[in-house]
């Protein structure tokens, strides 16, 4: 008689997040920090959603693998992820790439991120590995990724997301069979094969892997003595996988997290100035496509301790008002007017001044008069008064960097460069 689990595979499962990437298509959002450590929502940072739902799945072993420009991301994690107690089995390490392995050299690929600290992971004597990116936006309960591995005696369980064939040509997709065992990983193709039944749609990788631990330390040891390696799971590790053992595709759907209110299993890389923007923007909806206001499944961040955001002036050209935003704490709106705008922590919008479709990261003064559409602006940034952005998008474009779509996204170099 088969014995049933009592304990959720998660309490004996170590997360690890590759977050050591610029992200270089966010252009200057990430000259000063790492993609996983660039704001989102209001509150939190990208990272936060891959270590919310490790938490939330029950995994209390976290490991983070930082490299470029990583110290706004480690001073994030130090004050928002502080709270692992040793006394519970719980850890929480932060692992830059220090020449723990060579003195010359820093992770060289995802899989070599991994393989540097295989002492400090066999020391926790943890089962399985969950091996996640960090700069992706989404929910998902890891633990039932966990059951699929163990019940299917996968080598390697990948999560993939369903997308459709046309558009699955920037991704790594699998290839499966009818019980989703993956037959072949093509990176990027220009022809992606489709789905079993559903030959119209692909399966993406999300970069996301479910590996027991003595395996995966065994196939990195193998790869790292050989020269010919990248040390990329994509490239090298999943590859070899698939043509020498067992590999399973994990459906995003089988383990998305929703609530009442989310129709759609949501996952989204903010890798462009115009899906930041769109995912940021979208917050603002009626019914949101992303509920981040679900209790049950918390995306957990760096809470600072701020005053309420504060709204001044009831005159008729001067009314401190928003209008489908999100204001976040120790935000004044003196006599500004914001429509479906999202205000991160900290921001002052002046009098006379008029936000419509605003991504404002924390720290921002918006001077007097600015009208500003659709701009994302940088940390820290202060907004001379009469500022207009949105509305001449060749002069925008000399100015600030733009997107394809008219997004504009404003830096403070940007600001001390302007004749105005």
């Amino acid at each position: 008689m088969e014995q049933k689990r009592i304990q959720p595979l998660a309490r004996d499962a170590m997360a690890y997040v590759l977050a050591g990437g610029r992200g270089s298509r966010l252009n200057e959002l990430t000259d000063r920090r790492a993609k996983p450590a660039v704001y989102f929502g209001g509150k939190a940072r990208i990272i936060d959603f891959a270590l919310s739902n490790a938490l939330n799945s029950g995994i209390r072993r976290i490991g983070v693998a930082t490299q470029y420009k990583a110290h706004s991301l480690i001073r994030h994690l130090q004050r928002g992820w502080n709270f692992f107690r040793p006394e519970r089995n719980e850890s929480f390490d932060i692992l830059p790439a220090s020449q723990r392995v060579s003195e010359t050299q820093w992770y060289e690929g995802t899989a070599d991120a991994v393989y540097q600290n295989i002492d400090i992971i066999e020391d926790y004597g943890v089962e399985y590995m969950v091996i996640l990116a960090g700069d992706h936006v989404y929910k998902m309960d890891y633990e039932l990724m966990l059951q699929q591995h163990v019940d299917s005696g996968a080598q390697v369980t990948i999560g993939c997301l369903e997308v459709p064939r046309k558009e699955a040509t920037g991704f790594g997709v699998m290839q499966v069979d009818e019980k989703d065992e993956i037959m072949a990983f093509v990176e990027k193709p220009a022809d992606p094969p489709g789905i079993p039944g559903n030959p119209d749609m692909a399966l993406a990788s999300m970069g996301i892997y479910v590996f027991h631990t003595k395996f995966l330390m065994d196939i990195l040891r193998r790869d790292a003595a050989d020269p010919n390696s990248s040390r990329d799971f994509g490239k090298d590790i999943i590859p070899y996988i698939v043509e020498n053992g067992k590999a399973v595709a994990h459906r995003f759907t089988a383990s998305c997290v929703r609530s009442d209110f989310e129709r759609e299993a949501y996952w989204r890389d903010v890798g462009t100035i115009d899906a930041y923007w769109q995912a940021n923007i979208d917050l603002t909806d009626v019914t949101p496509e992303l509920d981040i206001y679900d209790v049950t499944w918390p995306i957990w961040t760096y809470a600072e301790i701020t005053p309420p955001a504060k709204f001044v002036h009831d005159d008729e050209d001067r009314r401190g008002s928003a209008i489908s935003s999100l204001v976040s704490g120790n935000c004044i709106i003196s006599g500004s007017s914001l429509h479906r705008s999202l205000l991160f922590t900290g921001v002052r919008a002046n009098s006379y001044s008029r936000l419509e479709g605003a991504v404002v990261l924390p720290d921002v003064t918006i001077g007097r008069h600015a009208q500003l559409t659709n701009v994302v602006i940088d940390r820290g940034v202060t907004i001379p008064e009469g500022l207009i952005v949105g509305e001449d998008l060749e002069l925008d474009g000399r100015r600030f960097r733009r997107s394809d779509s008219g997004i504009c996204l404003i830096t403070q170099p940007m600001i001390d460069r302007l004749e105005l």
